[in-house]
Formats: C-alpha cells, structure tokens, sequence
C-alpha cells in the first residue's frame, strides 16, 4: 500500500484547526502586551515628576542598549533616588507585573539579576510606563545600594536598570 494525499475535507479540517490555533495565540500574545497598556493608570504629570525628582541625591540614566534589553523589554529615561522615593522621567516598554528594585551591583542581565537578587531591595510596583513615583519603605537607605532595576516578575524578564551611584 502507498500512502495517497489527504483527502480533500481532511485536509480543510487540519487547515481550519491549524488557522484557528494560530488566531488564538496571536490573540493570547496580543491581549497579554495591550492589557497592562489598557489598565495602567495615567503616570504622574511632567511637572509632578520634576517637583519629586528635587529632593533626590542621585541620579541615574535607564537606557535602550543593555545586554538582555531588547525591543519589547527595555526603559529610557533619568531616575532621581531620595531617602524617601525614586522618581522616574521617561519611557517603558509596557508590560505586566513590572516591579522595582535596589541593587547592590549594577546588572543588565537575567542571569545576574537571578544571581542578586537575594541581596536586593524590592521597593515597589510599577504600574505605569511613562513617569512613575515609587516610595521608597520605611527604613531602607539608597546609599546601601547602587542601581534601580526594573523586573518583570511574572516572566522572570529583566527589563532595564541604572546606575545611580560608583559602589564604594
């Protein structure tokens, strides 16, 4: 026996699964990059953000060209650290679940992100993609550390980070 060709109604069945199967993840994967656009809350007003970013005594610069960020996953902007919040202008890549982080060492890895992470500081959620205010918690000094990093928990994906200070 010699294997023929499907025939013509199988073959319209596995085109039609195959087609649907392909809408619903595109779908799934569309739904899950609009949905935390379509839920953020409005960010802080340029003129809030810079009011906040007064009192910070560091300064630092997210940027587009680390290692592990890419064109879904990265941040540029200038984030200013006080004793009491971190104050960021710019962008983010949207996405969900995205938290804030102090660090003793500056990374721009998942790799080094997982491996320091023990020693670092969660400060908060970030819920918005362009300006956020983060209060720092009660207790937690910045000059312990010397980067913000922002990491995306549900994905285990790093996101970006500065440096806001030389380690000393």
């Amino acid at each position: 026996m010699t294997a023929s060709a499907p025939t013509p109604p199988r073959r319209r069945t596995v085109l039609l699964l195959a087609s649907h199967a392909l809408t619903l993840l595109v779908g799934f994967g569309a739904g899950i990059y609009a949905l935390p656009i379509l839920t953020a809350p409005t960010g802080p007003s340029a003129e809030q953000v810079a009011q906040a970013a007064v009192g910070g005594m560091y300064r630092g610069e997210f940027r587009r060209d680390l290692k592990d960020s890419d064109p879904l996953h990265w941040g540029e902007g200038t984030v200013s650290v006080s004793p009491q919040q971190i104050v960021f202008t710019g962008r983010l890549a949207p996405g969900p679940d995205y938290k804030l982080y102090l660090s003793p060492e500056f990374v721009e890895t998942e790799a080094d992100f997982k491996r320091l992470k023990p020693g670092m500081l969660r400060v908060g959620d970030v819920k918005t993609f362009e300006n956020f205010i983060v209060p720092l918690p009660a207790g937690a000094d910045p000059a312990r550390y010397t980067s913000v990093i922002v990491w995306c928990e549900t994905f285990s994906q790093f996101i970006t980070a500065a440096q806001y200070r030389d380690p000393t």
